[in-house]
């Protein structure tokens, strides 16, 4: 008999969606999003569990690009293609159920998340790790219907290829212009990043092209390790225009290619607007946000309003950790141990967590920041930090950089296999 479509949709439903009393079920979680969260935690649950957790993991794109390091890629130091990875292993050398769809609903009295193709899943536990999505009109004059004239990316993908695109097209002498996020945002030090690797491709491309930095914010994560390397290698290149000076009062008009600074039109060539972000949609339909971040307990990312529901990285409340793919990956550790000894009786170990970004700001220019953190009874703190400092020479900067391809490779296998 050949399997149609609708009979295989049947089918999936009804095994998916099977009961967990029945004695011979594995106890399933569920995870929403497969990425340095999602991802981390499929595969360790499937790995220290040893088989006795039903994973499935719910992701609609086949192939993840990474939104960490496709700085890089603007800047010419990446392909495009080095920063895709798929699921395969996974599924291979893991059993873990890859479904490729949307994850549209979440019944937290039911126990069970439907996905866009109408299959419903029973769960046991819910890890949701969706990333962000933005606050729509949060830059007057742009939504993310203007995102092909004035992109974001601000998630990996096609979004990342469309800046790039636009970045080569550029015309000599012309005006980049990135409209900065306010606090707080996916990966603090990521804008400033980008600035870099634009100017380093504008420097060897179009060396007469100007950047405008229209920043909504007093301050932001290295900035004096940023300014420095801006002053050293791209002088007279990059203006930033703070709060000050109307940088928290801009619009935008993507029809003209003009930035509204203080009343004032001023026509660009390129216009990257990163909105301000909020949770990923699923975690705001799943009910389990403050209308912007989900909040979790400290010592396991399990929600604070769902005790059968865990949320991961960018999407979270939970104190210090900046989000970020390494906070996402450690966080993602902690819950798999808490959800593991939940599920089978293992024991759970007292949380910890790391995060480190690296930002590159020319050739073998490397600098970094992070901390470690511990959980306390009121948010995850930090309680240890460091970050490069100013007038570092040349090789330990070179070092910093190719310590953070080391980390690249690593945490993508840590991911996925």
């Amino acid at each position: 008999m050949t399997l149609n479509r609708r009979l295989f949709l049947a089918t999936l439903t009804a095994t998916l969606a099977a009961p967990m009393v029945q004695a011979q079920t594995r106890p399933r979680v569920v995870v929403v999003g497969g990425g340095a969260g999602g991802a981390t935690i499929a595969r360790y649950l499937a790995k220290d569990a040893k088989g006795a957790l039903d994973v499935v993991l719910i992701e609609p794109a086949r192939t993840y690009y990474t939104c960490f390091f496709s700085n890089l890629y603007l800047g010419g130091f990446r392909t495009f293609e080095s920063l895709g990875h798929t699921y395969g292993k996974l599924a291979a050398d893991y059993g873990i159920n890859v479904v490729h769809d949307y994850a549209v609903g979440v019944d937290r009295d039911a126990k069970i998340v439907t996905l866009a193709s109408g299959v419903a899943l029973a769960y046991d536990r819910l890890v949701l790790s969706p990333g962000i999505d933005f606050v729509e009109d949060s830059v007057p004059g742009w939504s993310t219907a203007s995102q092909n004239a004035m992109p974001h990316a601000y998630k990996g993908g096609s979004q990342t290829q469309l800046l790039m695109a636009q970045l080569a097209a550029m015309p000599q002498g012309g005006t980049f212009a990135m409209v900065a996020p306010p606090n707080p945002y996916r990966c603090p030090p990521g804008p400033y990043e980008r600035i870099s690797m634009v100017a380093h491709h504008l420097k060897t491309n179009n060396p007469t092209a100007k950047i405008l930095l229209l920043d909504p914010k007093d301050k932001y994560s290295k900035q004096g390790l940023f300014e420095e390397g801006w002053n050293k290698h791209y002088p007279g290149m990059i203006t930033r225009i703070g709060p000050d000076m109307g940088g928290n009062a801009i619009e935008v008009r993507p029809d003209t290619m003009e930035v509204i600074v203080d009343g004032d039109a001023e026509k660009v060539d390129v216009c990257n607007v990163i909105p301000a972000q909020r949770a990923g949609n699923i975690a705001m339909l799943a009910g389990v946000t403050d209308a912007n971040w989900a909040p979790v307990h400290p010592d396991s990312m399990l929600s604070k309003m769902d005790e059968n529901i865990y949320v991961l990285g960018d999407a979270t409340n939970q104190g210090d950790m900046p989000k970020s793919g390494f906070s996402a990956n450690s966080q993602a550790k902690v819950a798999a141990n808490h959800i593991r000894g939940a599920l089978t009786g293992s024991k759970v170990f007292p949380a910890k967590y790391s995060n480190t970004c690296w930002s590159l700001i020319t050739t073998d220019d490397g600098v970094k920041v992070g901390a470690s953190y511990e959980p306390t009874p009121e948010k995850i703190a930090s309680v240890e930090s460091f970050v490069s400092q100013t007038g570092e020479d040349a090789a330990l900067r070179k070092a910093t950089y190719e310590e953070s391809l080391g980390w690249y490779t690593g945490i993508t296998t840590d991911m996925f296999g």
